[in-house]
């Protein structure tokens, strides 16, 4: 397979790449040992709730001869509903220090062993007559979650060819929906959301975490690690060769050994020095107003509200279950076509068109669930305002952040931007989980006015602040941001750099001499 295998990206001179076996398993492999063990572990305990109620009364009762009371089993169960997202930003904690260390593939191998151990906690719990079993089970694999979250989006951004880099962006949000949506299924009465099953069902997530262990080996490490940070060109061209299917990969090797050059002058930027560091600072900022837009939009809140609306325009409560395993589909759909359509129309108008459509389904959602008792189609409304909800969501809040967060940083600074965007990503859902019960006490549905206003904030950041990044390398799109930082950048940069690349190497050191000064 040689160079007449791949097609030039409109107007970029530059060679455009193929979904290749090799790319499109490891891409499998990645996204389904981590992000479907996300997702999962999201919805998991929700269906078997009732019964790991009881589980929880009934293991308190054998110890003091008491049952426990509500408020305490209320809290209880409230613990092990919201440590999994305090574990996420804990995980989240961990990222730069362990892909700087370990690399990306390397940490997702030594997360996967680590998630293994929770999953065999939370199997034998009833057994063992401890759901304290389970609450630690929770925050370790909240761990294993927030590491996950953002190494797998890293890795697969730094494999992929810039044409394809949305779609492949896209696809451990597509994993993390399939995810939510096995977890719904597998949590049905009748399969293992029972009294007997519950325990089988919190277990089944270390069975993709062993399938990535078996299987991810087999596939490169990112090049972009292996030649920036490692500084081994051989295994970076390897790796290249076989992600790409062909041998004709200098091109792509010495777009990394300019982005190299040009981050000399910065080295391996920490937290800290991220966010003191001025050249960066409105990705930075973008980074942390799309993951906070993302979580508290109210994504969560909808899932929270939507039994309840469902019930309310008659559905029966049997039937519920399977109304939600119905929402979910319609999540992975979505998500699917975010991922067919996103190398074509961009990361901005993905983004734009979500927020715009969940910003317009809370206004309408406030006015349907504040007349649902009294308009007798208003119960219909809500589950419809849900649906485009979640549809909304689903095509660009959901998946479009993480693979923005790519682009937008280099490889010095790209470990600690996942780690910020990581800790704001699960300090926004711990958040959400941790207010939203009293919001809904307090507010009732005008609880949605407020997501509603932070969906119609985050939109408009976006349009004024965030560019469209699709078919741009990492040097293009950091030139692209340098004018928002006020950093000098030489107007012909992209011409230099198609004629000569050493003279673009020389623009981008005087580039960064003039921001010093």
């Amino acid at each position: 397979m040689g160079s007449e295998d791949m097609e030039k990206v409109p107007g970029s001179g530059q060679r455009q790449g193929r979904l290749t076996l090799v790319l499109g398993l490891a891409t499998l492999i990645a996204t389904f040992g981590s992000s479907f063990q996300y997702g999962y572990n999201v919805a998991s305990v929700n269906s078997p709730a009732p019964f790991m109620k009881e589980f929880y009364n009934q293991t308190f009762s054998s110890r003091t001869g008491q049952y426990i009371s509500d408020s305490i089993l209320l809290m209880l169960w409230s613990f092990t509903v919201s440590l999994f997202p305090l574990g996420g930003f804990v995980g989240s904690l961990l990222v730069a220090p362990l892909v700087n260390k370990f690399g990306r593939k390397g940490t997702l191998l030594l997360n996967n062993i680590l998630s293994i151990i929770p999953a065999l906690m939370m199997g034998i719990s009833e057994v063992g007559h401890s759901f304290e079993i389970i609450i630690v089970a929770r925050f370790l694999i909240g761990i294993c979650a927030g590491l996950s979250s953002s190494v797998v989006p890293m890795y697969l951004g730094e494999m992929s060819p810039r044409n394809l880099r949305g779609a492949i962006g896209v696809a451990p949000q597509l994993l993390i929906t399939i995810g939510i949506l096995m977890a719904q299924i597998f949590g049905i009465r009748s399969i293992l959301g029972n009294h007997k099953g519950w325990p089988v069902l919190l277990a089944v997530t270390g069975i993709p975490a062993v399938l990535q262990l078996v299987f991810l080996p087999f596939f490169p490490e990112s090049p972009r690690y292996c030649l920036i940070q490692k500084g081994d060109v051989e295994k970076a061209r390897e790796g290249l060769k076989r992600l790409r299917g062909c041998e004709e990969v200098e091109e792509e090797i010495e777009e990394m050994r300019l982005e190299d050059q040009s981050e000399k002058a910065e080295g391996q930027l920490a937290v800290l020095n991220l966010c003191s560091f001025r050249p960066l600072r409105w990705q930075l900022i973008s980074v942390i107003a799309m993951n906070m837009g993302q979580q508290l939009s109210g994504i969560n809140a909808v899932y929270y509200y939507a039994d309840s609306m469902y019930s309310s325009a008659g559905v029966e409560e049997t039937s519920v279950q399977y109304v939600t395993v119905g929402t979910g589909a319609v999540n992975v759909a979505m998500t699917f076509l975010a991922a067919l359509i996103v190398d074509a129309l961009g990361r901005r108008i993905l983004l734009l068109t979500g927020f715009g459509i969940c910003c317009l389904s809370c206004a309408v959602l406030t006015v349907a669930l504040k007349f649902q008792t009294t308009i007798s189609w208003m119960p219909y409304l809500s589950i419809v305002c849900v649906i485009i909800f979640v549809i909304g969501h689903a095509i660009g809040p959901s998946p479009i952040p993480y693979v923005v967060t790519t682009e937008m940083f280099r490889q010095s600074s790209r470990p600690a931007a996942f780690m910020v965007a990581g800790s704001v990503h699960w300090l926004s859902n711990f958040t959400v989980g941790l207010i939203f019960p009293y919001l809904e006490k307090g507010l009732g549905p005008f609880s949605f006015v407020i997501f509603g206003a932070i969906c119609l904030v985050t939109l408009l950041y976006i349009y004024f602040i965030v560019p469209e990044t699709k078919n741009k390398t990492f040097l293009e799109v950091s030139e692209m941001m340098a004018k928002k930082n006020r950093q000098e950048v030489p107007s012909d940069s992209k011409e230099i750099h198609n004629l000569n690349p050493a003279l673009h190497i020389l623009a981008e050191k005087e580039a960064m001499a003039i921001t010093k000064l």
